[in-house]
């Protein structure tokens, strides 16, 4: 913009608070239907919006990770928190004790977030290429140190994030179906 980054402190307090603010404004674009009936099929339009919203704005996944970690809940913005509140909601009103919504909520954002990482370290380093074993740069490790890896090197080059979020949304949302009771006595599917 051809000015000095120094002029941000102007309108922002810290460096931590510019962080915090652009977490704010990528996670504030995330919305949940806290009304929504189907908290399964709801938790899942969540996550394909996460991962949207991260593939969307890759430099600021880092932020979307470590932000938290780096600020008190309390003092995060309300924009940080507003994903948190709604999953919690739209979990209670399902029937769910807090503590398993909150719980709910922490295996569905720990997967994400290790999912969005996940991919996104998913490079390719010649698309142009057919080979798999070139397009990935395997060609560069020794044959014999990593077969496994080469051997799954079509697999690998044909990764589709979307899919792959899926399968382990299914493993999670049925699991956690299956071993948290709402207090109605019946469990969700």
């Amino acid at each position: 913009m051809g000015r000095d980054p120094t002029v941000l402190y102007r309108h922002v307090p810290s460096k931590a608070a510019l962080l915090d603010g652009v977490a704010e404004v990528v996670l504030g674009q995330l919305r949940v239907d806290t009304s929504d009936p189907d908290w399964t099929g709801q938790l899942r339009a969540v996550a394909h919006e996460f991962r949207r919203l991260a593939l969307a704005h890759p430099n600021v996944v880092p932020l979307l990770v470590t932000r938290p970690l780096a600020t008190p809940l309390g003092q995060r913005p309300p924009g940080m928190l507003r994903s948190l509140e709604d999953v919690l909601a739209l979990l209670m009103t399902a029937g769910f004790s807090g503590p398993d919504a909150l719980h709910i909520y922490r295996v569905l954002f720990g997967y994400l977030q290790g999912h969005i990482l996940n991919e996104l370290q998913e490079v390719i380093e010649r698309p142009e290429e057919t080979d798999d074993v070139l397009r990935l740069g395997l060609h560069r490790l020794a044959v014999t140190e990593f077969p496994q890896v080469r051997a799954l090197a079509s697999v690998l080059a044909s990764y589709d994030g979307a899919a792959e979020l899926d399968r382990g949304l299914d493993l999670i949302l049925v699991g956690l179906a299956a071993t948290l009771t709402p207090p109605s006595g019946r469990a969700e599917a």
